[in-house]
Order: C-alpha cells, then structure tokens, then sequence
C-alpha cells in the first residue's frame, strides 16, 4: 500500500480549486491512501469557513466538500493520525535546537513530528516555512507544484 503524507494546504487543494492544485490532485492520484495528522481536519474546516467567509463558496457548496472530506475518511482514502505526547515532546526537542533563522509554527511543528512518529520519510506541501523546517524532523519536504 503506498502512502503520502499531506498538510493541510495540500488536502485544500484536493477539494478546491487553486494555483496548484491539479499538481496536487495528480500527485495523490499515485497513492492508495493520504495521511494527515489529526490537527489538519480542523485546519481543514477552518480553510473552508475562511472560503465561505470570504464569498468563494457557499453554504451548500462548503457543505458538500466537508461531507466528502469526511467520507475519504470513512472509507479510508485519508488517514487521520493522532496526535500522542511522544510528538509534543519530540516538538519541544526541535524547538530547543532549531537554529533561530528557521521559522517553525507550532502547527507545522505538530505537523512534522507526527509524519516523522508515524515513520513517513517525505511530506508534501506548497508551504514554504513548513518545507524549510522539515529536515529538523528528519524528513524531506516536497512541492510538487512549480
């Protein structure tokens, strides 16, 4: 079974249409399931309801993608992994050594030691800070949109 992990602005770009995101929707086409940590579901969410907020979907349509978000869950197309105290803890050890010209968000950081706990070697985002700071979790960060 072959296995991506996405962050959050990867799995927008699945569901709605953006720079990038035919780049994306090929990139996931090659695997059986994608993964996420848990945290990226709330980003998720709140990525849509900026969305609605701002006018470029409606209810109805904000409601279909959330519907079908939750449904590649059910039948496990997107694998949401948990968050556990090994990966805070691996975060406050990043933290305590990461040079001071990286930027590394607290979610990006939940982010990374979960793919990393959960034994992924690449993540995939558009995210340029998220990207930079990938290698302090031992992985590679890939962008696949030019």
């Amino acid at each position: 079974m072959s296995e991506r992990y996405f962050d959050s602005t990867y799995l927008c770009k699945l569901r709605w249409p953006e720079v990038g995101s035919s780049e994306v929707i090929d990139c996931a086409a090659n695997v059986d399931v994608l993964s996420c940590c848990l945290l990226g579901r709330a980003e998720f969410y709140s990525t849509g309801h900026r969305k609605a907020r701002e006018g470029h979907v409606t209810a109805a349509q904000l409601a279909v993608v959330f519907d079908q978000f939750n449904q590649d869950c059910v039948v496990g197309a997107l694998r949401l992994l948990p968050l556990t105290q090994a990966m805070f803890d691996r975060v406050e050890q990043v933290y305590r050594s990461a040079p001071t010209s990286i930027f590394l968000r607290a979610s990006d950081a939940l982010h990374l030691s979960c793919a990393a706990e959960h034994g992924f070697t690449e993540v995939y985002s558009n995210d340029r800070h998220f990207l930079a700071a990938a290698p302090l979790f031992g992985l590679q960060g890939i962008n696949v949109i030019p």
